[in-house]
């Protein structure tokens, strides 16, 4: 069979990676796609640049087009980043005629819907299993291995910047912004970490598996969205002493009247499997009927992993050629026509647990003022602590966690609280995430 050739856009550390794969596998690969599979144009800003790549038995150029509308390309994998650009080049290639494969997620979650569209008319296919998990392949298992469940909840840590900070902080005992600085020393941050911090790329990625899960638009402007900033060593400790751990999750769950989307910190039990994932792995988490819960653990980033991952979707593609467009694998898992437009939850009626931590003058009716308000409101305590003792008239921590309460209703108690004169500054406030174990 003829040879399928591929074209790069973006040599980077994962362009070096997908051409490192390809090479060191070159017989297995061939062997599992039916066909060789050569890269022969890769795209980049510097031709002069050194990279690391073992293979140089092909062609570098600064024109994209010489990639996206080559007659003898069969692929491009376009490893820009971003949207506006990358979306520009994905639909360049896709009307000349090109199958993609990518690794943007935030491609995938803000324009994906048109993406997905333009492909379809075209009879072509747009493979992005890198987007999410890096190795961990979690797409696949969901719009393949698990299509006949009815998934329920989906819960990960997919953001290894955020899971390395958060980890850093506990077990070195330092605070946010020194965790930070070595997570970018070591490689585990980029140059402006806000998208990894402060929740969007997490909510890019639960965009796309909600889509996948539950056969629904891509709607990451429906996603709540809250980073690590605020999250302290004192939380941290805290937690740790009610046996508890602080994790960035991402949460797709299905409800009877639509489907919650929310990406922010939780406190987990410390006995749950994603309590125990720690420094920049990823896992997620997929509850279904019939399969019940799985946990899908990996390495979420990298050159190799993201490689490992969009080098498969090569070979997938590669599979399809010969397949009728109709009945190839949807891209988002349903067929198109199939597809429904689920209404996403307020997050504001949304309903767990709360540990809500706030500094007070320890002096008598200091709680009794703050339960009373927090009653009012209908939330109901499972315990409180007052962290240590000072002088009468000093200030103290208290740590209170709540029963289930709406989430209106917390922020609500919380705003009176902090009028209080008895209370010192703000008071935080971390969701619980309870598990089902």
């Amino acid at each position: 069979m003829k040879a399928i050739n591929i074209g790069i856009i973006g040599l980077g550390t994962v362009g070096c990676g997908v051409v490192n794969v390809l090479h060191r596998n070159r017989e297995e690969i061939s062997r599992r796609a039916g066909r060789n599979i050569f890269v022969t144009h890769c795209v980049v800003q510097d031709v002069q640049k050194e990279r690391g790549c073992v293979d140089r038995n092909f062609t570098l150029t600064t024109d994209a087009t010489s990639v996206t509308d080559n007659p003898n390309i069969d692929i491009v994998i376009e490893l820009v980043g971003g949207v506006h650009d990358a979306a520009q080049l994905v639909d360049r290639a896709l009307t000349q005629n090109k199958h993609v494969v990518t690794a943007n997620k935030a491609l995938i979650a803000e324009r994906g819907n048109e993406i997905f569209r333009l492909a379809r008319s075209k009879g072509l296919t747009v493979a992005f299993e890198a987007a999410v998990g890096g190795g961990i392949s979690v797409i696949k298992v969901l719009r393949e291995g698990l299509a006949g469940n009815r998934i329920n909840r989906i819960a990960g840590i997919i953001n290894g910047t955020s899971n390395y900070v958060l980890t850093e902080m506990f077990n070195s005992n330092i605070d946010f912004a020194t965790a930070l600085s070595n997570a970018t020393r070591l490689g585990y941050a980029e140059r402006d970490p806000s998208a990894d911090i402060g929740g969007k790329d997490a909510a890019h990625k639960l965009t796309i598996l909600a889509s996948i899960a539950y056969g629904m638009p891509l709607k990451f402007s429906d996603v709540y969205i809250e980073g690590i900033e605020g999250v302290t060593l004192d939380d941290m400790i805290y937690a740790n002493e009610l046996n508890y751990s602080i994790k960035h999750l991402c949460l797709a769950i299905r409800r009877p009247n639509g489907i919650e989307l929310r990406t922010h910190p939780c406190l987990i039990k410390k006995d749950e499997l994603l309590s125990n994932i720690n420094g920049v792995m990823n896992a997620i988490q997929i509850d279904g009927d019939a399969v019940g819960s799985s946990l899908h653990y990996g390495s979420g980033a990298g050159a190799e992993p993201t490689a490992s991952a969009i080098v498969a979707d090569i070979i997938d593609v590669v599979r399809t050629l010969t397949i009728d467009p109709d009945n190839r694998v949807p891209h988002l898992a349903f067929q198109e026509q199939a597809m429904i437009d689920l209404p996403i939850l307020d997050m504001s009626l949304t309903t767990t647990p709360f540990y809500l931590r706030l500094s007070v003058i320890d002096k008598p009716g200091v709680l009794a003022d703050i339960t009373q308000i927090l009653g009012r409101y209908g939330i109901s305590i499972e315990a409180i602590w007052q962290k240590g003792t000072s002088p009468q008239g000093q200030s103290v921590p208290i740590v209170i966690i709540t029963h289930e309460a709406i989430e209106k209703s917390v922020m609500g108690a919380i705003t009176e609280i902090e009028q209080l004169t008895t209370v010192n500054g703000l008071v935080q406030r971390i969701r619980l995430e309870p598990f089902t174990s």
